[in-house]
């Protein structure tokens, strides 16, 4: 009449295992990772308010792509990287609407400010000036410089077309030019 864990188990790994094709079976996910974690934190990073939210967007968004799309052909970098953008706004709306209840229920938390370690001296220099772009051009450097997406990719990423990144980024890069050539000759 009724069956044993033991006889269940067997059936749900076979319909796990044959689900989908995972089009990036060969690949040894540990060691990509190893070599592309650190660009996609600091992807993270610029959508996010602090590391350790970057650290979590990172995480929660790696663990949704293996999940998730890992059996989907093509680039696997795009692909974790708009997991990491949607998992950075899920994150923002979260706190946001957190935010929200507790000053509805007038709850008067003390604000702690966080500082960020020392880093180098010109990497604070570039995040000071990617702070000045309007956002729409900053997501277009994070996602063309530490990203390594393509206008394309950038375009499918954001909803806009190839040509709308490519002048955001011409834009940008016209602003952090000028504004590191000012703080050059001050």
């Amino acid at each position: 009449m009724g069956s044993s864990t033991d006889e269940i188990r067997p059936r749900v790994r076979s319909f796990h295992n044959h689900r989908m094709h995972d089009a990036h079976s060969g690949q040894d996910w540990r060691a990509w990772f190893a070599e592309h974690g650190a660009r996609l934190r600091l992807i993270a990073r610029q959508w996010t308010r602090g590391e350790a939210d970057a650290d979590d967007v990172l995480q929660e968004a790696f663990v949704r792509f293996w999940k998730h799309q890992r059996h989907l052909p093509g680039n696997p970098n795009a692909l974790v990287v708009t997991s990491i953008r949607r998992a950075a706004l899920d994150l923002m709306r979260r706190s946001d609407r957190r935010t929200l209840r507790e000053k509805a229920v007038g709850d008067d938390m003390e604000t702690v400010t966080w500082f960020e370690p020392e880093a180098d001296p010109r990497l604070s220099a570039l995040a000071d000036s990617l702070k000045l772009l309007p956002a729409e051009q900053r997501e277009v450097v994070v996602l063309k410089v530490w990203g390594d997406l393509t206008f394309d990719e950038i375009g499918e990423q954001l909803s806009i077309s190839p040509n709308t990144a490519a002048s955001r980024w011409r834009y940008a890069m016209e602003a952090l030019r000028k504004h590191i050539t000012a703080r050059t000759h001050d």
